[in-house]
Formats: structure tokens, C-alpha cells, sequence
């Protein structure tokens, strides 16, 4: 395999962790939103804020989920753990106080173990948050050491006769031997990591094949995405389409459109690859026009109860995210102004501010409803997403430093 080197050579090895990164120019419309949505955002940060550096103290592992407002916690940090100390990083870049990056760093040294955990393709959730970014903003090499090797047990799941990353299961388990979901898109950006800093093409030629199976066989002819797609193992080729969160196989699970949106999008950046650009918008396009007048997207877009379901927040601050992305990456205008209403409906209908019990930032959110699992509820990358947009918006130099928001060369 042998993809173009165009990423590898945007960025010099240890300048991230020094320095920042090329944030593309910005029109100023762009750089400064409307006085009203600026002032909604800035006041949803400091609440965010004010809420993680109340509960951090009393935190015990890792959040995954709450039950009655409360965060419920994972001892080694399930596939969810890099998003606590990726919202402390974020909560650090906002306020400046060093008590968010002593947590950050403590946090993040309790997912070491995790570094060689080949049974999960979510180790780009366990270590892009916490560990990439903890290297990026404090040069110290032991965060960059981990994350690679994190990156060399996620490889470990690459199938070569399919060209996909697995999804779940251990590698002896043949029950999900063959299933890949739409999530895994979020997870790539660990393996261009690894080959931007070791020179080594193998991390980011596994993505990229990765990628192109996905884009060949997740969007439908409408933009619309399944939540899994099955193949044989042994053979590569394709069984079809299958779910496990969304409604149906043809449906479509709004969080895993979301990831599709934010990944795609990421896999440009990386590569300059213009067919995954052109995917991120065909998926963008899709879920705009799926959107709800709220603009706080419904669990499934195609669920027989849509477009009076039940809500899941967390889809609607990873796409708000992805989008800034897409905009940057097209200029197009319509992404960045979509990205600002799910940002301010987030903020105004979403937040816990009436609530004295809670433990999170962002409440309205859904893990999965057919297992009847976290409905209504508040989840980790709600409000770490929430965060990351509400910086790309208000200080893009600032989120730059932690997750590189550079654009092909």
C-alpha cells in the first residue's frame, strides 16, 4: 500500500507538542460569530467549566454514562475513558487554571494499561483526547511513546483481505470477526498520528484502506449511513448492512452520521485525499436536511417516531464539531452556520443549569436505544465535544494546540 506523504510532511515531528499548527485563514465573519451567539457560547463554556471544576475532585475512574444525574464510573476506562481528561485539557485551554491540567495528567496515566489492549478498535477514543493531546501541549515524550504503541495494537485488528479495521470482539473472536462500524472513522486519526511521528507510511496506508472501504460501502445513494456493515472474514467480500444502535440496517443512527461527518472529514485533513472530503459532505448534506427546527438531532433520523423521538445531544456536538471541519475544508459557508445552531440550541435547551444534582454538562442524550441503555441521559462526549466546538469557535489557536486543525497542504 502506498498512499501520498502530503500528511507526513505537513508537520514536522515534535512541533505540535511546541508550538501550534497551521490554523487555515478565516474570513473575519468567520473568525467573530454574531454578538448574540458569541455571548451564548461563552456563557455555556463558563458553565461547562464551572461544572467540571466542581465535580472533578470527587471523580473516581472514568465517566461513562449517569444514572439520577450522577456519573457512573468505568475502572479502566471502557471505550469512553479518554474523554474525562479530554475535557479537563479542554477546560485548561478555556480558563488557564492549572488544577484542570494536574487532573488531566492524572486521569490520563490511568489509561496506560489500555495501550496494548488489541481487543477494541476504540483506542483512537481512549488516547487522541488525553494522551495525543497531553503530548501536544506538554512535549513530555511519554504521552507521544503511548499513543504510538496504542497505535501499533489497533493495526493489530486490520483485516488485509477486506481492507477494514474490525470493530469488536478479541482477535480470536470469530462472532465479529467481519463487523465494522461507522465509529471506527473516529479512530483513524490515532494511526495518522503514529506515522506522522515515526516516519513509518503502515499506520496511515491501514487507515486510509480503512476509510476507502467504508466510503465504498456505509453512505447510500442519499447520503444516509447504516451503523454496521458485515463482511466475511476470510474472504473480504461484503454480506451487507446491519445495526446494533440505530433503528434498523436502513436507517440512520444520527451519532454514528456524526462520527461519519467528523471522520471523513478528518481523513482529508490528514491526507488530501479529496473523495473523503467529498464523502464528509454528502453525509453533512444528509443529516442538515434531517435536522430538526430545535437543530438537536433526534436518535435516529429514520426511526418511525422522527421527528418526535427522543433526542440524543451528543450527535449534535460531534457534528457541530466535524462541521467547523467541513467548513474549513470547503468554504462553504452553510456547515459553519449549521455548526453555530447546533452549538446554541445545545446551549440553550441542553445544559444541566436547572439541575443542582447533576455531574455532567450536557443532559438530552442517548447511548442506545434499542437496548433500552442511557435514554435521556448525560454522556462523556457530550460534553467534551460540546467544549471542542464551543473552542473552535471562540479560540481556534487555543483547540489547535491540543488536536491539530491544519488542512492539506
Amino acid at each position: 500500500m502506498s498512499v501520498s506523504r502530503r500528511a507526513l510532511l505537513a508537520t514536522a515531528a515534535g512541533a505540535a507538542a511546541v508550538g501550534t499548527s497551521a490554523v487555515p485563514a478565516a474570513a473575519a465573519s468567520d473568525r467573530q460569530p454574531p454578538g448574540a451567539t458569541t455571548r451564548t457560547l461563552r456563557a455555556a463554556a463558563d458553565y461547562a467549566v464551572e461544572k467540571v471544576r466542581t465535580v472533578a475532585p470527587g471523580v473516581t475512574g472514568f465517566p461513562v454514562g449517569t444514572k439520577f444525574e450522577k456519573w457512573t464510573y468505568s475502572r479502566n476506562g471502557d471505550w469512553v475513558g479518554g474523554f474525562w481528561p479530554g475535557t479537563l485539557w479542554m477546560a485548561w485551554l478555556y480558563s488557564g487554571d492549572d488544577a484542570f491540567r494536574a487532573w488531566a495528567v492524572e486521569s490520563a496515566r490511568n489509561l496506560a494499561p489500555r495501550q496494548d489492549d488489541t481487543s477494541t478498535h476504540d483506542l483512537g477514543f481512549l488516547f487522541s483526547p488525553s494522551w495525543v493531546t497531553a503530548w501536544r501541549l506538554t512535549g513530555d515524550d511519554e504521552w507521544r511513546t503511548g499513543a504510538i504503541r496504542a497505535a501499533d495494537s489497533l493495526i493489530q485488528r486490520y483485516n488485509p483481505r477486506g481492507k477494514f479495521i474490525r470493530a469488536w470482539g478479541a482477535l480470536t473472536d470469530r462472532a465479529n470477526a467481519g463487523r465494522v462500524i461507522m465509529d471506527t472513522m473516529m479512530n483513524l486519526d490515532l494511526l495518522a498520528f503514529a506515522s506522522r511521528q515515526t516516519g513509518d507510511d503502515t499506520y496511515l496506508d491501514i487507515a486510509v484502506e480503512h476509510a476507502r472501504t467504508a466510503q465504498r460501502v456505509f453512505p447510500r445513494p442519499d447520503g444516509s449511513t447504516p451503523h454496521v456493515f458485515d463482511f466475511d472474514p476470510d474472504t473480504g467480500a461484503p454480506i451487507g448492512p446491519n445495526t446494533v444502535q440505530g433503528y434498523s440496517p436502513t436507517s440512520c443512527w444520527s451519532r454514528g452520521q456524526a462520527w461519519g461527518i467528523y471522520g471523513f472529514t478528518t481523513m482529508y485533513r490528514r491526507t488530501g485525499h479529496k473523495e473523503f472530503r467529498d464523502t464528509a459532505r454528502r453525509l453533512a448534506d444528509f443529516a442538515i436536511g434531517a435536522l430538526t427546527p430545535d437543530h438537536v438531532p433526534v436518535w435516529d433520523y429514520r426511526a418511525p417516531q422522527q421527528p418526535h423521538d427522543i433526542k440524543d445531544a451528543s450527535a449534535g456536538a460531534i457534528m457541530a464539531c466535524g462541521l467547523l471541519d467541513l467548513h474549513a475544508a470547503t468554504g462553504r459557508h452553510t456547515y459553519r452556520e449549521v455548526a453555530l445552531r447546533l452549538l446554541t440550541a445545545l446551549a440553550d435547551t441542553c445544559l444541566t443549569r436547572n439541575s443542582a444534582r447533576a455531574d455532567a454538562v450536557v443532559a438530552r442524550c442517548t447511548r442506545n436505544r434499542p437496548a433500552e441503555d442511557g435514554i435521556e441521559v448525560s454522556l462523556p462526549y457530550a460534553d467534551y465535544y460540546l467544549l471542542e466546538g464551543i473552542l473552535r469557535v471562540l479560540r481556534p489557536e487555543a483547540v489547535d494546540r491540543a488536536i491539530d486543525l491544519s488542512q492539506p497542504a
